[in-house]
């Protein structure tokens, strides 16, 4: 059994920037599924829900890619969902696919000014900081399924240095192990020692998928450390269906360090 765990990014990873309020926060959202599972089921069940909203857009040399900021201010191809009508279906279709489809989310919250009055020069790359956690959970989740299970990691392209950086953090860590988990443990678990990264073009699916569940759980981690109330929205219905049935939870059912974590 092969797993592919997808990440997505919420927020400012910029260290320098953390005194500024809204670059606070860094978030990656991780959606783990088979990949047998996304090749068979969740990539064409995806495509026709772009067929049926935005099929005069959708090409297949030239697909269209969902994009959660482009669809929420209706940018093209996304132009039809200006209409309350065809809104509702969208959100609709795409809740019944936040619920039905088989994965499972883990996601990692740092408040980068915290970790930086802790540590100062010594702090880590936020990003690297999250990856090392994510990475964490991911093999303990694989082990967790047990017999054969495997799995290797994509993020989405942050641009060529950035990519060169988490490239060569995701090896450095595959290497030597990390704080909690040691080389060989990773050796076993992951089929890959090199990162996989895929531009937004790309048109992947699960990294779609990623990208439409990030954001919500962004703002609930935020108003949970913040001690703030949670927004009655769209995203507060989405992250409710994650945390009843698809964010990693302990055996007695804590999300909290399992498939919640906040940092430091």
């Amino acid at each position: 059994m092969k797993y592919r765990m997808y990440i997505d990014e919420v927020g400012n990873h910029d260290l320098e920037s953390c005194h500024l309020a809204n670059n606070r926060y860094l978030n990656l959202t991780a959606v783990i599924m088979n990949v047998n599972y996304v090749r068979e089921v969740v990539h064409p069940v995806i495509n026709s829900i772009k067929e049926r909203y935005f099929g005069n857009h959708h090409d297949p040399d030239d697909p269209v890619v969902l994009h959660r900021k482009e669809i929420l201010n209706h940018y093209p191809p996304f132009e039809c969902l200006k209409d309350p009508e065809v809104r509702n279906n969208f959100n609709a279709d795409f809740l019944r696919l936040v619920t039905d489809l088989d994965y499972v989310v883990i996601s990692v919250f740092v408040d980068k000014q915290t970790h930086f009055q802790i540590y100062g020069q010594w702090a880590n790359d936020p990003y690297h900081y999250c990856l090392e956690v994510l990475m964490e959970r991911f093999i303990l989740w694989l082990r967790g399924v047990g017999g054969t299970a495997c799995g290797d990691i994509m993020a989405e392209s942050r641009g060529g240095k950035e990519d060169l950086r988490l490239k060569n953090t995701y090896g450095r860590l595959y290497r030597n192990g990390t704080a909690n988990i040691h080389h060989n443990n990773l050796a076993t678990s992951l089929t890959s020692g090199k990162l996989k990264i895929k531009p937004k073009s790309a048109n992947v699916a699960g990294l779609q998928f990623a990208d439409l569940l990030a954001h919500p759980l962004y703002k609930y981690m935020i108003a949970e450390h913040e001690r703030t109330v949670h927004m009655d929205n769209f995203g507060t219905k989405i992250c409710d269906i994650l945390k009843e049935k698809k964010i990693r939870k302990s055996p007695s059912g804590d999300m909290k360090g399992w498939g919640l974590k906040w940092l430091p």
